[in-house]
């Protein structure tokens, strides 16, 4: 293993960032480097509403339902932790583009995150409340190389099926 490398994947559970992850594996795999999965999160209601009526009771299970969840998604990507990389899994309070940054300040480093595709108008909307793209920030502000992987064609696929789209209609796509 080569040392002190490190792939580091932001994980949300949603499927872009699934896709993300199991990139990163096969980046840790030919690097010989130690895969760090890791789960941004803050409290419900946001930092502000947390520090004028704290609650440690409440933030160690905030705590505890990251660190569940960021399990979760390794289980749904691969069962548990892959196999032949070293894992190691960090739930980290903070916003999500930020704590990746943070988190990826070595040279060595490779930053993975996954990128959506958003329409112009969800986009504009999200960049006027406040919310950007995490995979922008990452690009703009890390320390390292960032690879920032697409959705896969089968994303496409679902938000179809999402949408209420006839199967039949979808099996004749994929047929042509």
């Amino acid at each position: 293993m080569s040392d002190g490398a490190r792939v580091i994947v932001g994980v949300s559970g949603s499927l872009g960032s699934l896709t993300a992850l199991h990139r990163a594996v096969g980046e840790a795999r030919d690097r010989g480097a130690v895969l760090v999965p890791v789960l941004a999160w803050t409290p419900a209601g946001g930092e502000h509403n947390y520090r004028l009526r704290p609650c440690p009771p409440l933030l160690r299970a905030w705590e505890d339902m990251a660190a569940a969840r960021l399990e979760r998604a390794l289980d749904e990507a691969f069962g548990g932790l892959p196999a032949g990389v070293r894992v190691e899994p960090q739930a980290v309070r903070g916003p999500a583009g930020p704590v990746l940054t943070g988190l990826a300040d070595r040279p060595g480093d490779l930053l993975v995150v996954g990128t959506g595709r958003h329409g112009a108008v969800r986009g504009a909307v999200r960049r006027m409340l406040g919310g950007g793209s995490v995979g922008r920030h990452c690009l703009a502000h890390a320390r390292c190389t960032v690879l920032a992987v697409p959705p896969s064609d089968l994303q496409d696929d679902l938000r179809a099926l999402r949408r209420g789209v006839d199967l039949r209609e979808l099996a004749a796509l994929a047929a042509a």
